[in-house]
């Protein structure tokens, strides 16, 4: 089957996605909507006329980028709620404080490549339970919400970080693994590809699908646990014509391309570049496409049971 294709490109920016589109009484959710390419996602959402929720764990930093977009959008329907995706508890209360449909959730949120592996509370490593345990149980917990608007969207952004490792079910918190920041990551980013997937099979008669992609790399906070040396690297790459950087703006797009084009409305698909991306062999050498392994429904189905498992260890489930 070939690939889906769109008018965009990787220098397409959010606004060009959104241009023509008309989302009054669109109602989005965008977690970590108060920086980098979640800013600019909120922004493009507001200016097509959307109700956007921003969903940060700073809700002074959210008021301040919700501020931005009214400024640049003039869209005042702009709302900012608390969401520590690291607190099931503050999911919960935030799913709890939801009426009404929602017709986009936006799993934009992240942490990358912390250097020492740090483990939370309940024992989860922090990038699999913060990139991918805390977004699974928003996206649960919203579930009635997104089926109530009769055609929702999830949108999980991944990343190429992906193509790094698959989701190890043997030992998802290095227990007995030597720790690596970048397997970590790329397992958590695996796991987004695969929420979408899953999702899409098991929603898509509510009439709820679910898109992955891969913004590109954009220099933003989310970087900020990466060593010099290897920003040193990125940027070398760059000035050598081996690596391009995207503006937020650029980055935003392709998420804006997974959740409001039309040629994607089916879900259980991965984008990069505003484009649908090939799928790779699990061995091949490559700095683009998606792995087999982040789309095998074997392991989407697999990885949902386990995500189950872990929310029901919370101690109020007990």
């Amino acid at each position: 089957m070939p690939l889906i294709t769109t008018a965009f490109d990787a220098t397409s920016t959010a606004a060009d996605v959104v241009a023509g589109h008309d989302l009054t009484g669109t109602r989005a959710v965008v977690t970590g909507g108060a920086s980098g390419i979640g800013t600019e996602t909120v922004r493009a959402l507001a200016s097509a006329g959307a109700e956007v929720t921003i969903a940060v764990r700073d809700p002074e930093q959210g008021a301040r980028a919700a501020q931005d977009v009214v400024g640049t959008t003039g869209n005042t329907t702009l709302r900012v709620a608390h969401l520590d995706l690291l607190d099931l508890d503050s999911v919960a209360a935030f799913v709890a404080d939801w009426d009404g449909p929602l017709h986009l959730l936006v799993n934009n949120a992240g942490v990358m490549a912390l250097p020492q592996l740090t483990l939370t509370d309940r024992g989860w490593e922090t990038q699999f339970a913060t990139n991918h345990l805390g977004h699974f149980a928003l996206t649960t917990g919203l579930h009635r919400a997104l089926a109530a608007a009769e055609g929702a969207r999830i949108v999980s952004v991944s990343s190429t970080g992906h193509l790094a490792s698959p989701v190890h079910f043997d030992d998802l918190h290095f227990a007995h693994r030597e720790y690596d920041p970048w397997q970590a990551y790329g397992q958590s980013k695996t796991a987004n590809v695969l929420l979408a997937v899953e999702a899409t099979r098991r929603w898509a008669e509510d009439g709820v699908v679910a898109n992955a992609l891969m913004p590109g790399g954009i220099m933003t906070n989310l970087q900020r646990h990466v060593s010099q040396d290897v920003i040193d690297g990125w940027e070398r790459a760059q000035r050598e014509g081996r690596a391009t950087f995207k503006t937020p703006e650029q980055g935003a797009a392709t998420t804006l391309v997974a959740a409001v084009a039309p040629e994607f409305a089916t879900g259980g698909h991965y984008l990069e570049d505003c484009q649908e991306a090939r799928t790779v062999g699990d061995d091949e050498r490559t700095r683009d496409g998606v792995r087999a392994w982040a789309l095998d429904p074997g392991n989407a189905e697999r990885l949902w049971a386990v995500s189950e498992e872990h929310l029901d260890q919370r101690p109020d489930a007990e």
